[in-house]
């Protein structure tokens, strides 16, 4: 098991790393799983990460991210997913907007202003 995860998350790193908006990372967060530092010092040993390349765990980093987009997700739920990803794209984006103003994460529009959030998403 370790190493089909190991394998995994490899790949991943690999892959954000050839990314064309993607630029060499200073710091990489990442949580407390056993298969980080191996990959990273791989990825070292190859040239693929700079050598000064810092690895952070963080325990249960995850769960900040998931905790965010719960909201999100019990929206999607009900619509049972989208037909493709050029009617999700829009949908998601303008939800997460107004997520975020819900939140109080807009400058110049005060907390749980519906008003101000429907004229400011389309």
């Amino acid at each position: 098991m370790l190493n089909v995860t190991r394998f995994s998350a490899e790949r991943f790193l690999r892959k954000t790393l050839k990314a064309t908006q993607t630029q060499m990372p200073m710091v990489i967060n990442v949580d407390k799983n056993a298969v980080y530092p191996p990959t990273i010092d791989d990825l070292k040993a190859e040239s693929q990460l700079h050598a000064i390349t810092e690895l952070w765990q963080v325990k249960y980093l995850n769960n900040l991210v998931e905790q965010e987009h719960r909201f999100i997700k019990r929206l999607t739920k009900l619509g049972m997913g989208f037909g493709s990803f050029d009617t999700a794209r829009p949908t998601l984006r303008r939800m997460e907007a107004m997520h975020m103003i819900l939140k109080g994460q807009v400058q110049g529009v005060s907390k749980g202003d519906v008003r101000a959030s429907i004229e400011l998403v389309p």
